[in-house]
Parts: structure tokens; C-alpha cells; sequence
């Protein structure tokens, strides 16, 4: 089987890593990047390098992998649908549901196999945690609640902390309770003088029950990556910056008193961090759409699944701004 053709646009920091990665992957040449201020880090390898994305087009290529700043992210994304080129988009894939819509709709049209980088999904925590979820380790799920938190990275200027960062928590979640969300309340704040929200605080619900809460900010000096899942039979911890997850066993405490033994709360029981495999997320990611492209398997997450995750990052900015709880539509 020939390797397939590959084209990356833009070659910044996030751009940088996707060079290295695809340089890397078996069935895979990476032939053109286009980029309008060029290689400086001279991540490119043999890849020709052009300015624009026609110019790319141009060379030959199979599938595109989009690096852009997100408002870049429409325009781009069209122009690769419309020459048949398989795409897949960093998140978040628009910058609001309309763009995402028109994204959407223009591949699904098209016929061409369609990605988010919503790389979250590909990290061995929360890989390992979806798998037990699955197998009913922890029961009835009764709450999520993420913490992403850490300095702001100078490398973003177009959307704010929701776009950005809490979009990573809300497509987590969805995928690893494999539901949506319902209802959304949210607040955010303006601290450090840029024109975009660098806090907001989430409290939502899933169609299915579930409560859930994001708390992400820009703002601290310690870099949190943690998703809790609490349920039934204990509370799993994913840490995805260590890749790390545990699980907080229930105790099992016999209570004689027949009275108040209905009543008795939760104990503390065993913890197990579990030895898990670590490949690189990034690598996990695109050698997936590569095979998707090749139509050997279907794991990729969609531009639709993009769009909802944008439309409810949406809704908590207009939740924010409206100071109301706001409802997510199910039919997306």
C-alpha cells in the first residue's frame, strides 16, 4: 500500500508538532506545508513549503491536517473540501456553530473523511477510563467534574478560555460518559486585560442524568489537568497531564444498627493507580485518521462531534453573558 500525501497548514508551535509526528508515522509522507511565514524551525523535513493552501493543493496531496489560528479554521477547512481532500482540524473546529455547521455540512457533502483534533480522546488515562466506564467498574455515574487551569499560553489571541481550553473538557466528557449535554450554567471573568474570557466556571447536565462542572482559567501558576468521574462503586481520577488514572474504592463498612444502615454514607476504601500503556497522544490521533482515511477503521472524532462541542462552548458564553441557564439542542 503506497504511503498517503499529506498536507499540513500552518507550521506554529501546535503546527510544529504535527510536523514531527507525521514525519514519524509509517504509511505517511508528509509533502507540502503551507504556511505564509514559512519554516522557521525547520520542522518541515523534505516537505515543500508554500504560502497558501492552492498552492498546497496544487502539489498533490491525499489529506490535510489544519493547524491555524481558529478563525482561519472556515476559510481553510472550505477550500480543502471543495478540492476533495481528506481533513482533519485542530480544535476547536470553528469559532462558533454557524462556521462549524458550514464545515460540517461541506464534507459530509463532499464524502470525505472528516477529523477534529480533539486529542484528549487519545490520552491514555482517559482511554483506560472510558474502557472501565464501559465495563461498569464504577457502576451508576452520578457527577463529572474537570479542573484545567494553568498560565496563559502567549500562542493564543483569537478566542478566549472556553474555546480554547474548556472545549477539551466538554468533548471529554460527552465521549466518556457517550452522552450530551442537556442544560448549561456558566460564569466568567475578565482578569488579565485581553478582550476574551480567561475563567469561566460550568455547571451543566447531560441528557442522561449526569451532573457536571468545568472550572478552567488562564490564571494560575499551577498547570491542573483532571478529570473526576464519581459513581456508585467509588471516584476515578484521570490526570491527563501524567497520564495517570486511579480509582477511590467505596469501603465496605458492615452496620449492625438495622435503623441507620440505609443511611450510612460513603468510606473510604482502597486506591489502585492502575499501570497503563502511554503511547503519544498526537501519534495515536493521526495514525487513526490516517487509517480512517484508508477506510480500515472508523475512530476518529467528526466534524460533527466538533460542531457539538462548539454549539455547547457557545452556550456557556451566552449562558455567561445572559447570567441564565441554557438549553442545548439534541438533534445536533
Amino acid at each position: 500500500m503506497s504511503d498517503l500525501r499529506v498536507g499540513l497548514v500552518g507550521i506554529g508551535m501546535m503546527g510544529r508538532n504535527h510536523a514531527r509526528v507525521l514525519r514519524s508515522i509509517e504509511g505517511l509522507d508528509l509533502v507540502a506545508v503551507a504556511d505564509p511565514a514559512g519554516d522557521k524551525h525547520g520542522m518541515a523535513g523534505t516537505a515543500t513549503v508554500v504560502d497558501t493552501v492552492a498552492e498546497m493543493i496544487a502539489i498533490g496531496i491525499d489529506m490535510a491536517v489544519v493547524a491555524t489560528p481558529t478563525v482561519y479554521h472556515l476559510a481553510t477547512g472550505l477550500e480543502l473540501a471543495a478540492a476533495g481532500v481528506h481533513t482533519l482540524i485542530e480544535k476547536p473546529l470553528a469559532t462558533d456553530g454557524p462556521e462549524s455547521k458550514q464545515l460540517v455540512e461541506a464534507f459530509e457533502a463532499a464524502g470525505l473523511v472528516n477529523a477534529v483534533g480533539h486529542i484528549e480522546r487519545c490520552n491514555p488515562a482517559l482511554v483506560a477510563l472510558r474502557a472501565r466506564l464501559d465495563n461498569g467498574d464504577l457502576g451508576s455515574i452520578y457527577q463529572v467534574a474537570t479542573r484545567r487551569q494553568g498560565p496563559f499560553p502567549n500562542r493564543i489571541a483569537d478566542v478566549g478560555v472556553v474555546k480554547d481550553l474548556a472545549t477539551h473538557d466538554i468533548d471529554l466528557t460527552a465521549w466518556v460518559l457517550q452522552d450530551k449535554y442537556k442544560t448549561v450554567s456558566a460564569h466568567t471573568a475578565h482578569k488579565s486585560g485581553r478582550p476574551h474570557e480567561d475563567l469561566i466556571s460550568v455547571t451543566a447536565k447531560t441528557a442522561g442524568g449526569t451532573v457536571v462542572s468545568h472550572l478552567v482559567n488562564w490564571l494560575s501558576p499551577l498547570k491542573e489537568r483532571l478529570t473526576i468521574v464519581t459513581g456508585e462503586k467509588g471516584t476515578f481520577v484521570a490526570d491527563t497531564l501524567n497520564a495517570d488514572l486511579t480509582f477511590h474504592e467505596n469501603g465496605l463498612v458492615a452496620t449492625e444498627w438495622d435503623q441507620i444502615s440505609t443511611f450510612r454514607g460513603v468510606t473510604e476504601g482502597n486506591s489502585t493507580r492502575f499501570a497503563i500503556p502511554k503511547p503519544e497522544p498526537l501519534k495515536v490521533q493521526h495514525e487513526a485518521f490516517r487509517d480512517a482515511v484508508r477506510g480500515t477503521r472508523q475512530d476518529v472524532v467528526t466534524m460533527r462531534e466538533g460542531m457539538r462541542t462548539v454549539m455547547v462552548a457557545d452556550a456557556c458564553i451566552l449562558s455567561a453573558r445572559e447570567e441564565r441557564t441554557v438549553s442545548i439542542e439534541q438533534d445536533i
